[in-house]
């Protein structure tokens, strides 16, 4: 395989699913609070709407499953699905992810992290330590438009002030891979929620950290990699 060869000042990552493996418990939240109204999600179900804000999620699989509902109960049932996560919730990493972070952190590359989790739940989640290391951190609760706009990964290219040739995205889910193209960033996928398939629009596909490290040469102004 071709290596890839990326010159950029920044990385920008997605958290759950690249950095936390934190999706099971969002699965099982999902489907507990939801299975109490009567509607059935799958996997892909979930998988595949992460990153879009959680009232968008509530309305959309209500209508998939011919289930109506009035505004005040889809906020209702994310309230409920928002505590049983934090209930359930267990720190645990994508593997190779915190050794790759502290890589490329000692290598001067500019990184950020964009987030569909809540600030407050992303430092519940996060360790200190970890957030230390990005100079930009965007949440759901700092965005109007959550992914698959644009809006989350346009802030966080005006917040490190940079151009879209000069930063790099690395996703695990179609929302945010759209997210970032419509950004107009490069994005590189994960497959570590769903399979390349669903993946199909990111510039290149790995099956984990250990691939893209492996199948991508990141250089910066200073000549690091």
């Amino acid at each position: 395989m071709t290596k890839i060869k990326l010159n950029v000042h920044a990385i920008i990552l997605d958290m759950d699913g690249v950095i936390t493996n934190t999706m099971p418990d969002h699965f099982r939240s999902w489907k507990v609070i939801l299975n109490r109204t009567g509607i059935p999600v799958t996997h892909y179900d979930v998988y595949r709407r992460e990153g879009q804000p959680g009232i968008h999620s509530v309305r959309e699989l209500a209508a998939q499953y011919g289930k109506p509902i009035a505004n005040g109960q889809a906020h209702k049932i994310l309230l409920e699905k928002e505590i049983y996560f934090k209930k359930i919730v267990r720190l645990r990493f994508i593997l190779g992810a915190r050794t790759f972070l502290k890589r490329l952190h000692k290598n001067n590359f500019r990184l950020a992290l964009v987030t569909g989790t809540s600030r407050h739940e992303m430092c519940q989640i996060l360790p200190a330590g970890l957030r230390r290391l990005f100079s930009v951190i965007v949440t759901g609760s700092d965005v109007k438009q959550g992914k698959p706009h644009p809006e989350p990964y346009l802030q966080s290219l005006k917040k490190l002030g940079l151009k879209t040739g000069e930063a790099v995205v690395i996703e695990n889910a179609p929302f945010g891979i759209r997210s970032a193209k419509r950004a107009g960033l490069r994005c590189l996928a994960l497959e570590t929620s769903l399979p390349r398939k669903y993946l199909k629009e990111a510039d290149a596909v790995f099956g984990s950290i250990k691939d893209l490290a492996r199948g991508v040469c990141f250089t910066n102004a200073n000549g690091r990699k």
